[in-house]
């Protein structure tokens, strides 16, 4: 006697519903995460434009980080009070970047994001 019974081939719904699931869950953080590093790409670019500006690094540290300052709240972009630091140490002027954003996620779930990076100018 021949069977008759096909075999079932390729994914059933309750796989494709868990794929779409998980694919909705990773792109749900992504698009939460990612105005943090549009935001850092801002601060990122002010900060090395000063840097090789050779007008701006004569300004000297406190009108560097008030012009800085003006760019970003131009861009919209916040840096905590002390997430940028300028100082003028032995001929180099020293811009260091570091802070973190915190973004909540889901219901009492946050994601904590650090950003750190050191510039430096030769002081004219």
């Amino acid at each position: 006697m021949r069977s008759t019974l096909k075999q079932q081939v390729g994914a059933s719904i309750f796989s494709i519903l868990i794929v779409l699931i998980v694919a909705g869950f990773l792109f749900s953080i992504a698009f939460k995460l990612f105005p943090a590093y549009v935001d850092n790409r801002t601060i990122d670019s002010v900060v090395a434009e000063a840097m090789n500006d050779s007008e701006e690094l004569a300004k000297g540290p406190r009108a560097m980080r008030v012009d800085m300052t003006k760019k970003l709240v131009i861009n919209q972009v916040k840096v905590p009070k002390d997430g940028l630091t300028i100082v003028e140490k032995d001929g180099l002027i020293i811009a260091t970047l570091d802070y973190e954003v915190r973004v909540p996620m889901f219901g009492n779930v946050d994601a904590v994001v650090f950003f750190s990076k050191e510039y430096e100018a030769e002081a004219p």
